[in-house]
C-alpha cells in the first residue's frame, strides 16, 4: 500500500484508467466480432460495423491505449475480409 499522497492519487488514477481502458478494449473486441459476423452472414450492414471498428482501433492507438502496430494490424485483417467477400 502506497504511504504518501501523491502515491495514493496515482493508485486511484492506474485504477480508474485501467477501469476504461478495459472498457475500450472490450469495444473494440465486441465491434471486431459483429463486423466478422456481419461478413460472414453477408448482411448490408457490414460496412457500417468495419466503419465503427476502424474508427475505434484509430483511437485507441492515438490515445495508447493499444500499440499502433497492433491497430494496423488488424484494421489490415479485416479489411482483407471485406476485400475477399466483396469480391466474390
Amino acid at each position: 500500500m502506497p504511504n504518501k499522497k501523491s502515491a495514493k492519487k496515482e493508485l486511484r488514477k492506474g485504477k480508474k484508467n485501467a477501469t476504461h481502458n478495459k472498457l475500450v478494449k472490450d469495444t473494440i473486441k465486441d465491434l471486431s466480432k459483429k463486423s466478422n459476423k456481419a461478413l460472414v452472414a453477408g448482411q448490408a450492414e457490414a460496412n457500417a460495423f468495419i466503419a465503427q471498428t476502424m474508427k475505434a482501433l484509430d483511437k485507441a492507438a492515438g490515445k495508447k491505449i493499444i500499440k499502433k502496430n497492433t491497430a494496423s494490424r488488424k484494421k489490415s485483417r479485416l479489411q482483407k475480409r471485406l476485400n475477399k467477400t466483396t469480391k466474390k
